[in-house]
């Protein structure tokens, strides 16, 4: 159901970070860690399942729009997540 605009104390534009602004050039990063990293916290940060599954909701979509400023690096074992990077001008 929307919600009048007034109920709100505060309306900040709805600015991402880039993938310039929020991944280290020499790092790869599991969704995960991207989804902790895009709320201000700590890639290895402690959250609870259903924290984490919000934070998800973010964190695709955001990979989704930058897929063409990253690189896939493909799981290495069948327990782990694919990892992502920024792309650099020799990829």
């Amino acid at each position: 159901m929307p919600v009048p605009k007034d109920e709100f104390n505060r309306l900040p534009p709805c600015d991402f970070y880039t993938p310039e602004e929020l991944l280290e050039p020499d790092q790869m990063y599991s969704v995960y860690e991207i989804a902790r990293l895009l709320q201000g916290l700590d890639p290895g940060a402690d959250i609870d399942r259903e924290t984490e599954d919000i934070l998800l909701d973010w964190a695709i979509p955001w990979v989704m729009t930058n897929a063409s400023e990253l690189v896939v690096g493909e799981p290495r074992t069948d327990d782990e997540p694919g990892y992502y990077g920024l792309k650099t001008d020799d990829e």
